[in-house]
């Protein structure tokens, strides 16, 4: 049986002091979120949704005594989780971030466009890396979410991170069972114009959805072959890994 949550959402929950990976060009370190609206079958971080109160919560003085040791070695600090916009305090955490004179990255699945337009229009963002789903229709977006998921709020993110200015890319976890070479065409044509767009296969070792462990991921031929068609609607794509 699963833990029940009773961890309010946005506690930091992890976090890494430098990474090589979650910005692209940067050394970054990255803080872990709790909580979120998402159930994605393939989730490997969903104990930050399901069980975060299994994890300590970790103070913010205490990753700003340690990124102090790292300043002059860290570009940047991301925002990851669970899914941060589900805090009411992300707007403060930003600024305790930039406080200390770091850039932030915000990954996020996009389901609340209010609240990015905010923290965009109030310049405190510096990077964004948006998940999405599917193609961009209520049944197959729902079916890879895991939780019934209307597309509308995911386009209004999608207009508003192509009208802001700020660097963005999208990213896509592919899993045989959820994502098809089909599903890749109509969501590459609905993006078109998009300036970076990264892949990301997926893996089997502990997806939220047990059933999955047992299905394979997508070869690398296929993962380069889905590359290739998004190449033709996007301005760089790229598979992670």
């Amino acid at each position: 049986m699963k833990a029940i949550n009773t961890c309010p959402a946005g506690q930091i929950k992890g976090f890494i002091e430098t990474s090589f990976s979650d910005w692209p060009g940067k050394v970054a370190a990255v803080v872990f979120l709790s909580g979120c609206n998402l159930r994605c079958p393939y989730c490997h971080n969903y104990t930050l949704v399901l069980s975060p109160h299994f994890y300590e919560t970790i103070p913010r003085p205490w990753i700003a005594s340690r990124l102090r040791e790292f300043s002059g070695w860290i570009d940047g600090v991301v925002i990851s989780g669970g899914e941060p916009c589900l805090s009411p305090r992300l707007p403060q955490l930003i600024r305790f971030f930039r406080h200390l004179s770091f850039p932030v990255k915000l990954d996020t699945n996009g389901t609340k466009p209010e609240l990015l337009a905010a923290l965009l229009e109030d310049g405190l963002l510096d990077y964004v890396a948006m998940d999405v789903k599917a193609p961009l229709d209520d049944i197959r977006y729902s079916r890879c979410a895991g939780v019934p998921q209307s597309v509308s709020p995911i386009r209004r993110s999608l207009a508003i991170l192509a009208q802001s200015g700020i660097e963005y890319e999208l990213r896509m976890t592919v899993c045989p069972s959820l994502t098809t070479r089909e599903d890749i065409q109509d969501l590459a044509r609905q993006i078109e114009g998009v300036k970076r767009f990264v892949l990301q296969g997926f893996n089997p070792k502990d997806p939220l959805r047990p059933e999955l462990k047992s299905v394979s991921p997508y070869s690398r031929q296929e993962m380069l072959e889905f590359q290739r068609i998004l190449k033709e609607y996007v301005a760089e794509c790229t598979v992670a890994g």
